[in-house]
């Protein structure tokens, strides 16, 4: 694998995704947020992981000065793996000295904490600290190493065998040492070491790395795992082995990371049961336990997935990095089955979550998602940790930090989701999932294939490839036309526009330099329902516009009006205004409350004045850009 092919995920299999260096980003909405990444956020994460001194946590390991003071969380270490990852996957495919810079100093510091025998960890095992894997459940020991080999597997596919990859074999080769078949019969309470064992594995080409991922999967389930207070076994994924489960539940983040494990394990060991089954989960989950944005998670007492078609709107966790994980188990399916369902729900979360998440200059997250704000957040300090979660304002740092440092390792790599070789048909075929303006550049086994994609997807619906180099024998283009684009034209060179259905749209020809294929996606706004068991949205209509959630935000509602008083009138048709809509509504208002007695009653209350409005609605990946402010995605009908 070279630089240009480096990728995050390699199966075997007749399929493989495009590299960072294969498919080139230019100005449009994913760009310019990858620059925005490079240019803000990576050095932001650092910045406050050296206020916090959790970058000092690696010094005062190397110098012996380790004590029960350590600041952070007992996972902190993962943070700095992941910055290092997205600083890795960025620097593969840009020169820039000053993310050289901070690499190589987050290197230093991390090697000198190693310890001899290949462990590192700055939370367990030194000093007066607890002794090592003496916590499987909450430690996350496993994890943060989990992430460190993530991190390598980056910086080897982009630079080569370096000093990180030789720290994370070390480590890779103590976690088989003392979890393998001889070893402790253990897994860790938040899965993530075995998606990141499997792909080291493939990157290394060891396969005991894999075998030690199998091994991990195979263990779960059993009920080993140390209770915590009013949290089941199912929180961690440890009621039930992985191969017999129906549908993901427990803590949405581990489910999703040990959902992407098992399957990788599955491809590489052909294991078609556990395929099967990460299928099965995801089939039921995105049918009875998603959200319309691709969000994941209902609960936010254990950040977890609720039962069948409970999902709230208010107290939607939906957490960022649940939604991250989610497109990591999708993508391994995409590039398993060549299924369109998985490239639909990629763009969805995509543009849904990992989109919403930061602020406009990088410098601030959203870790929970919900789709009905209630009250306008507090707004925050720049200079100050966010306690909590979820409080309808993007905080610049966390108390729990995960989610900012998983948004910049995913946009650092976004392109390597958006396309992907598929060589298991009579011809071999440039598949294109996702859509952003740039160009594309890929070896197949006929020759070169190089193409600009103009388009200002998802504000437009056209995307024009042109085609500068082809090789001499027939090849297939293969574009996505997602499962909400109906009367969708497709139009091959030399030929006439014809309306293509949903699914997968081909045109198979010996390209000429010149030759240009044309998609047109019908981008208008649609009204979405949702299924009448999902009670908390009964009675309620969403509007979309292309692969956008659209959302109503009390900034754009007159004066002393409230986000509570909106409703749409029975049979409005929303019309496209700027990248939002607006769509024929009413402000109920309101009357006065039930005297003596609470809010139910014998008689049917009165129907409140009405006064007619166009509302406004704007994109769900903007929302409380312009300030605190209550917002819903789903709108009653009155």
């Amino acid at each position: 694998m070279t630089r240009a092919t480096a990728r995050p995920v390699d199966p075997t299999g007749a399929r493989r995704g495009l590299g960072l260096g294969e498919l080139r980003l230019g100005d449009g909405f994913w760009g310019s947020r990858q620059r925005t990444n490079a240019t803000a956020t990576l050095r932001h994460c650092y910045d406050w992981m050296e206020r916090l001194g959790w970058l000092a946590n690696f010094d005062a390991v190397a110098s012996g000065r380790t004590g029960a003071d350590r600041p952070g969380w007992q996972f902190s270490d993962s943070e700095v793996y992941k910055l290092l990852e997205a600083a890795a996957w960025h620097l593969g495919g840009t020169p820039d000295p000053d993310a050289e810079e901070l690499f190589s100093a987050l290197v230093d510091r991390i090697a000198a904490a190693q310890d001899d025998d290949g462990y590192l960890n700055t939370c367990f095992g030194h000093g007066s600290q607890p002794e090592r894997y003496s916590d499987l459940s909450m430690g996350h020991e496993l994890y943060c190493t989990g992430h460190l080999l993530q991190a390598a597997v980056a910086r080897l596919r982009t630079r080569g065998d370096d000093r990180l990859v030789q720290i994370a074999r070390r480590a890779a080769d103590h976690v088989c040492r003392e979890f393998g078949p001889d070893g402790r019969d253990g897994i860790c309470g938040h899965p993530e070491i075995e998606v990141a064992l499997a792909e080291f594995g493939r990157a290394t080409g060891e396969p005991a790395y894999i075998e030690q991922a199998r091994l991990f999967i195979e263990r779960r389930g059993r009920g080993t795992l140390a209770p915590v207070a009013l949290l089941g076994p199912d929180y961690f994924q440890d009621d039930t082995p992985v191969r017999e489960a129906a549908v993901w539940r427990g803590h949405a983040v581990r489910a999703l990371y040990l959902a992407a494990g098992a399957l990788d394990v599955a491809v590489e060991v052909g294991d078609e049961g556990l395929r099967d089954a990460v299928e099965r989960q995801w089939t039921r989950s995105v049918e009875r336990r998603t959200y319309l944005t691709g969000g994941m998670g209902s609960r936010h007492q254990d950040e977890g997935f609720g039962d069948d078609w409970e999902l709230p709107q208010d107290r939607a966790y939906c957490e960022t990095c649940a939604g991250i994980a989610s497109i990591m188990v999708s993508w391994r399916l995409l590039l398993a089955t060549g299924e369109v369902r998985y490239a639909d729900l990629i763009e969805r979360t995509m543009y849904n979550v990992v989109a919403t998440s930061p602020s406009a200059d990088g410098r601030a997250f959203f870790y929970a998602n919900p789709l009905h704000q209630r009250t306008a957040g507090a707004d925050v300090r720049p200079d100050a940790v966010n306690p909590r979660a979820e409080g309808g304002v993007r905080a610049p740092w966390f108390d729990v930090s995960c989610c900012p440092t998983n948004v910049a390792r995913t946009l650092a790599s976004w392109q390597t989701y958006a396309a992907f070789v598929d060589a298991s048909g009579d011809t071999e075929a440039l598949v294109v999932a996702q859509y952003a303006a740039g160009g594309i550049d890929v070896a197949l086994a006929a020759g070169s294939l190089r193409c600009d994609v103009s388009t200002a997807y998802p504000d437009d619906g056209s995307v024009r490839i042109t085609v500068n180099e082809a090789p001499d024998a027939p090849v297939t283009l293969r574009l996505r036309v997602p499962h909400w684009a109906h009367g969708a034209e497709l139009t091959a060179p030399g030929g006439r526009a014809r309306i293509v259905e949903p699914g997968w749209a081909e045109v198979t020809a010996a390209f000429a330099p010149g030759d240009v294929i044309a998609l047109s996606l019908p981008t208008a706004p649609r009204l979405t329902w949702p299924d009448d068991r999902v009670d908390a949205a009964r009675g309620t209509v969403a509007v979309e516009r292309g692969p956008l959630v659209l959302c109503a935000e009390s900034t754009d509602l007159p004066a002393g009006a409230g986000i509570g008083d909106i409703a749409l009138l029975p049979g409005a048709v929303p019309r496209a205004d700027r990248d939002g809509a607006v769509v024929s509504a009413v402000l109920r208002r309101p009357l006065p409350p039930r005297e003596g007695g609470p809010p139910f009653g014998p008689e049917e209350p009165v129907r409140a004045d009405r006064d007619p409005v166009d509302l406004r609605l704007v994109p769900y990946h903007r929302w409380a850009e312009r300030g605190p402010a209550t917002m819903r995605v789903f709108l009653p009908l009155g």
